[in-house]
């Protein structure tokens, strides 16, 4: 029985055959940070007229983090794409060690970037191969789904499995898991 997700088919004999660990599935998303926070909460007495907080005028940029967590909680180091030309080492200061930034006049993930730049950081940090194999899980994004992509996948030893179109909202675990308190302790730390 094969399904078909989206433009990749998926057989669910596939965890039968390779017999993951937790160590060896992998989930991939990406989410945009803008470099200008979003103002908080602001707490008051009750009866004061003027309420006031502070936040940058500027409309800011909006930088692609792509992260990839295994099922055991562990991670490989963060991917960022940068929506500039050239790409400088300052722009990944204070970044966790071995994460990785590109220049892309966009600032988001496509076709080109995910197969020559994201697809062998991952191979690269996950170390896997055609008798190690691992399970990458994403969305199904049309930059994820290309034929050089599957076929460096399957040279490689990453399994794709593509989530299907408007359910990933449900089934994504770094939403809610990792983007979401990443994002809330982020805003918080820039408002203070």
């Amino acid at each position: 029985m094969t399904i078909w997700l989206g433009s990749l088919s998926f057989n669910p004999l596939i965890f039968f055959r390779y017999k993951f660990s937790p160590q060896e599935i992998y989930n991939l998303d990406e989410t945009g940070v803008t470099t200008v926070q979003k103002p908080g909460k602001v707490i008051s007495s009750l009866g004061k007229k003027q309420v006031g907080a502070s936040t940058s005028q500027e409309r800011g940029e909006l930088v692609t983090l792509c992260c990839a967590v295994n099922a055991s909680g562990s991670h490989i180091p963060p991917f960022f794409i940068f929506p500039r030309v050239r790409m400088k080492d300052c722009f990944l200061n204070g970044a966790p060690p071995g994460s990785h930034g590109i220049a892309a006049s966009s600032g988001y993930m496509n076709s080109d970037i995910f197969v020559t730049e994201y697809l062998p950081f991952f191979i690269k940090n996950t170390r896997c191969t055609k008798d190690k194999p691992v399970l990458l899980i994403l969305d199904n994004l049309i930059s994820h789904c290309s034929l050089e992509a599957v076929e460096l996948c399957r040279s490689s030893g990453v399994v794709l499995l593509t989530l299907p179109p408007h359910c990933s909202h449900r089934l994504q675990p770094l939403d809610s898991s990792v983007y979401g308190p990443m994002k809330t302790f982020f805003y918080s730390a820039v408002d203070n």
